[in-house]
Order: structure tokens, then sequence, then C-alpha cells
């Protein structure tokens, strides 16, 4: 039950009026979790299906073997086969209990092995089929064919080295967002043992200090993007084994980064050949009956999240990634899906009304608190992240207080906010203080993670950033010694808003992998309509390592700004101020934390002696400016400029310096008495610089 002294009414009195529903929502949380625990606790039987169910090694009266077992309430037979017996369908029969799960136990000898391929077959009403294991921990394509089989994977124990990363308290999240898949130059799958050795290192030296995976449970259709789910417990294959994926997080962990889960309990996909939809010939074993159970824009099955079973496979899924896998966390995909009856389609979320109404899933919202609370007692620094774009009032705040436990939630709006705003309104017409407050427009007793662009806004149909502000120049015009207006301004431009976003959207950042160069491409996965080609499922690292190609610094930059919060501690700070605001010369000053941040809009005019209020009596050095010529800009400021502090008093602060800000360019500027870090800070610039 919620803590009566910060519940979600205390933080945010607007939501007075509905503490009825905010008590009914904790009390159907708080009896459910009393029978969990009379039953054994969150972790015990509840999140321990993937010991039980499967195949599993284990005896029986004393002798050693492999236990099948399987939840299929509806079926008339279960079957066992494979190629340890020959795929014969009718030699290995299942006994079914009262409650519907289905056991077979297979003496050492004539059970399966490490690598045997299986599958189960289940007979009903409607006839029978070869299914995939629900909870098989390995699944493999047939090479040249559509046909999924399961593995039974019993290999030696992984041994991991190294222990998950302490986060430092005065840090954000840096999150680099990946596909393994897509993460190689060459037009092929990339493998996890590639990302390992090429990828890493790359997000190491950038500054991130958390690597978000995608696409890592199995899906049939690489195209999915990871999204259309089949097996929950199963590596995707088509990356290596879950020897290579442990061996990757393994190596990210030495190397000082978090590896978090992009993980899918949203929806399933509709296959029956591969997935769990009609597995024992019922619509409602996992998943809604009718119209209820089918998610008309992704095409997919949604679960039944009040039953037990379908909880038992979530949450032991959710123990499976952390304690087997030792991901650090997970990114929850389409949870404004799951809250909602309508799914968030077309649906305008203006008022509080639209969060306590009958169009949230009870169900749903039950299962994201268990998941959220599992997942920090398995891990108390596990981080989890809201993938919500409704605006949910407690998605992020702990279960304790009457939240839905999330730690972070993502900043969706802003995204959407800098695409539109490129697309349809010339820079010389923005308004700064739509931006400013549009940035900060988050439920401020919530963490958010904020980014610019994510593999959403990368997809095929859209374009990234930086083609919306290049286009075509990004193919002829981006060397250095090219001139080109188009390219001066989307490079300005590219910088400064990342800058923006990055120092004032949240208390974490996101960056999809590529975007922070600007790659020039959409993302679009092979398919019959370009000819399965992988031409644009790959990430073109060279543009970056080139040194003729003004995309160089554009990576170099991401580097310094990561180094912000890794130095100065940026994104964990709560002060925020505004100093300044001139619409029309398009000036924007504020801080953040100690640092000052001066912001010039305006696309032709620099200011000489423009004088600013600072929050200290000191002087003010440079540590950081979008116009150095190391970051492809013009270099119109030298670094470590020193602003003597004046005091003179302006727009209600005691004292101001006097600094020159070029046209189209932020400069970022610490006090002096915070000398040592700025030295710092500017060593790591400094190595960059020797590269």
């Amino acid at each position: 039950m919620p803590d009566k002294r910060h519940t979600l009414v205390d933080r945010d009195p607007w939501l007075a009026p509905y503490r009825p529903v905010l008590e009914r929502r904790e009390h159907y949380y708080g009896t459910s979790l009393y029978e969990i625990d009379q039953a054994g606790g969150l972790l015990g039987p509840i999140s321990e299906g993937h010991r039980y169910f499967g195949l599993n090694p284990g005896e029986k009266d004393g002798v050693v073997g492999v236990w099948y077992r399987e939840w299929a309430p509806a079926a008339e037979c279960l079957l066992l086969t494979g190629d340890f017996n020959d795929w014969n369908r009718d030699s290995h029969p299942m006994v079914r209990d009262s409650f519907g799960v289905w056991s077979l136990f297979l003496p050492e000898g004539s059970a399966p092995v490490h690598g045997s391929k299986v599958k189960v077959h289940v007979r009903t009403a409607t006839g029978g089929m070869d299914r995939i294991p629900a909870y098989a921990r390995r699944v493999l394509q047939d090479p040249g064919s559509t046909v999924f089989v399961a593995q039974y994977w019993n290999p030696e124990p992984f041994v991991f080295q190294h222990a998950s990363p302490v986060k430092p308290k005065h840090q954000g999240l840096r999150i680099y967002e990946a596909h393994v898949g897509m993460a190689t130059e060459e037009g092929k799958v990339g493998s996890f043992e590639e990302f390992r050795r090429d990828i890493l290192p790359r997000i190491q030296r950038l500054g991130y200090n958390a690597v978000q995976l995608m696409a890592v449970q199995e899906h049939p259709y690489y195209g999915s993007f990871g999204y259309h789910v089949s097996s929950f417990f199963a590596v995707t294959s088509r990356c290596g084994t879950p020897e290579d994926l442990k061996a990757l997080i393994d190596e990210a962990h030495r190397r000082g980064l978090w590896v978090f889960l992009d993980i899918v309990h949203s929806h399933s996909v509709k296959n029956t050949n591969e997935g769990l939809y009609l597995f024992d010939g019922s619509a409602y074993q996992y998943f809604h009956e009718g119209a209820r159970g089918h998610h008309s824009a992704w095409d997919s099955v949604l679960f039944d999240y009040s039953k037990y079973e379908v909880r038992r496979f979530l949450l032991s899924n959710i123990r499976h990634w952390l304690e087997d896998f030792r991901f650090d966390g997970f990114r929850f995909d389409g949870v404004t899906s799951m809250l909602y009856h309508h799914h968030g389609l077309g649906v305008e979320f203006s008022s509080y009304e639209a969060y306590f109404g009958g169009d949230v899933d009870d169900d749903a919202m039950l299962y994201l608190k268990l998941a959220n609370k599992l997942a920090h007692l398995v891990n108390p620094g596990a981080v989890t992240i809201a993938e919500d774009v409704s605006g949910m009032p407690g998605v992020a705040r702990p279960v304790e207080e009457g939240g839905v436990g999330f730690d972070y939630r993502l900043a969706m709006g802003i995204p959407d906010f800098w695409f539109k705003l490129v697309a349809k309104v010339r820079d010389e017409d923005w308004e700064l203080g739509a931006i400013y407050g549009m940035l900060l427009n988050r439920r401020r007793d919530e963490k958010h993670v904020a980014y610019v662009e994510s593999h959403d806004q990368a997809l095929v149909g859209d374009k990234t950033l930086s083609f919306w502000l290049m286009d075509e120049e990004m193919y002829f015009n981006m060397s250095n010694d090219r001139e080109s207006l188009v390219v001066d301004r989307g490079i300005a431009l590219h910088k400064m808003l990342r800058l923006l976003t990055f120092s004032l959207g949240g208390e974490a950042y996101l960056n999809f992998m590529g975007n922070e160069f600007g790659h020039p491409e959409w993302i679009d996965f092979p398919r019959e309509g370009n000819g399965f080609s992988y031409h644009f499922a790959r990430r073109q690292w060279s543009l970056a390592d080139n040194g003729f190609l003004r995309y160089r610094g554009l990576a170099r930059f991401d580097a310094a700004m990561q180094s912000l919060d890794r130095t100065f501690g940026t994104l964990a700070d709560p002060l925020i101020e505004q100093l300044l605001l001139h619409e029309d010369t398009r000036q924007l000053v504020y801080r953040r934390g100690p640092l000052v941040f001066c912001v010039n809009m305006h696309p032709t005019e620099s200011f000489e002696g423009l004088r600013i209020p600072v929050p200290e009596g000191d002087d003010y050095v440079l540590l950081l400016s979008t116009d150095e010529a190391f970051f492809g800009g013009h270099d119109r400021v030298s670094p470590m400029t020193q602003y003597p502090w004046l005091p003179s008093p302006l727009y209600g602060r005691d004292q101001s310096i006097r600094i020159y800000l070029p046209s189209r360019s932020i400069q970022v500027l610490a006090p002096k008495r915070l000398q040592d870090r700025a030295d710092a800070y500017a060593a790591g610039l400094g190595s960059m610089y020797a590269e």
C-alpha cells in the first residue's frame, strides 16, 4: 500500500478529485500482492516459471533426465517430438494435471541433449500442429526457409567475469540505443560478437554509460525491428548464441556500461507456427479473445494480464533476463498500449479525465506494477524505463507511493516537437520561449529520458533529423573542402537541438546509434519492396571515422556533450532557471546547475559584447562552443575564453558578464570557482583533439 506521507495526491494536488480511483487501484495491487505473498512471494513460483516450464534438466525418483512442462488447458493432447526420437509425433505423449499443465520426464540416455532440435505436437479440437514450446530458450530458423524449430539449450554455465558498474550518484543516464543486427557497415545481419568487438569500444569512447539493445527476443520477421516477438525467453539466433549475448554484456560491464533490454510485453506476434497464438487451440489462453485481443495498428495479439499464468509467464521473463543474462534493466515497449483499452490510438490526452476513466486497463497497470516491483527485488539497482506517450501521472513514481514503479519515462513529446518544427517552420521563425517551455513541459517529480531522435524517427516513411536539415546535400557537400550554406545550417542546428535537449529535456539522455554523427539515411530492413536489400539496415561508421568528412565533427561534438554530464553532473542537477530571453534578437540564456548556456538562434547576426546576467559573482570560462572548428563550426570564439564578471545588475541578478556570441551557436560557461573541473573537462577534449 502507498506511503501516506508521499502519495501521488500529496505530490500533485490536482489529482485530489481522483483519489477514489487511485485508492481502488492501490487496493487491487495490495490484495493481489497479498495473494502472491501467500503463495511464496514475487520471488516465488510466480517468477520462476522458466525453471519449471519448458525443457529443464532435473530428476524423477532419483533418475537424472529432462523435464518438459507446458501450460495448455484447452488442448486434447501434447506430444514431444524432435531429433532425439526421429521426429516421431506419437512416441512421447505428455500427462495433463488438473490445472491444464502437461508434463513429461525423459531419463538420461533417451532425453534430448544440448543442441537437440525439438517441437511439441499439440492436438486440439480443430486438429494437430507442431509448435515451438512457450518457454523455449533457443529457437533456430531453418536456413533457406521460414521454418523455425526450438533447441534444448543446456550448455556449460557461462561464467561472468565482471560485475555491473556502480552508477555514480552525480551523473545521469546517457543511453546509446542500438540494434545489433544492423550495427555493421556490411550489408548483412551483424552478430553479438561483432558488436562486442567493434561497437562497444565506440560507445565507451563517445562517453555514454548505458547501452539499450533492441530486437533481442526472438522474432520471426527481421523487418519488425524485433517488436513482433514469438519466443520471449529466446535470444534471437540471427545474431548468435545466448552465450554470445552474455559475453557482450560481460564486456560492456568491464567497460563501465550498463546494458538495458528493450523488452516487449505489450503484445505478441499472431503467427501460430512460431508464436503463442492459438497454442492450445483457444484464442483466450494467453490473450484476450475477440476484438479486445487484437491490436489493429500493430497486427498483433494482446495479452490478458488478468490471468495468473500470463503474469507468471511475463514475470518469469523479467527474472530470466535479469538473472540469467545480467541485464541491468529494461525499456518497456508499448506502455501506452498496455495502459488503455483504446491503446492510445487517436486519443488526445488533454486532461486528467483521460487517466482515470473506464478506458484504463487495471489488469495491465497491475502487471506493470508487479513487473517493476519484481525487477527491483531481483536487482535493487535495476533501471526501468516506460515508453508512454500519454503522460499518465505516476508512471515513473514508486509503487509504494501509488505509482506504476518505473524509474524513468521517455520524453516522447520532444522528438515530435523538433521534427514538426524542422519540417514546417523556418528556424528564423522559431519561438525560443516555446522551445524552452516545451523542453521543460514534464512532470518534475518523475525522471524523463530526453532525446531528439530514436529509432522511431529514422524508420522508412520519415527521415533522420540530419536528412530533414540537409537532404540530398549530404550526398555531395559533406567534405571539409566543400562550401554549402545548407550544410552549414544543418550542422549548426543538429548540434544546437541536441545540446538544448540534453541540457533541458530530462534527467537522462538517449541517442540511436549513428544519429550522433548525423547518419544520412533512414532505416529500412530487407523486404520484398526493396529487393530484400540490407543497404539501409546498416550503419556507415566510416562516415564519422573519415577525417575528410564533416560527420566527424558531429561525432566529436556528441562526445563533448556527454562529457558535460560526466564532469559536471548536468543531467542529474535539478536546478534549471531562465536568465534571459530575447525573441526579437533570437537569444536565450539559462542555467542548469552551475553551468550557463548561451543560445543565439539568429541565422546571420553575431553579438559582440553582449551583456548577460549570471547567477554567481565570478568570472566565467568557456567550456564548450558548438561553433568550434573541431566540431564542424567556424571557430569564431577561442576555446577556454574567460569572461570577467561585472558588478552590474541585470534582469534581477546582481552581476553580469559580456560575451561574444556567434550566430547559430550555443556556448556553455562555468564559473571560475569550478576551474579544476573545467580543466578536467578541457583535458578530456584535449585527448579528442590529439586523435
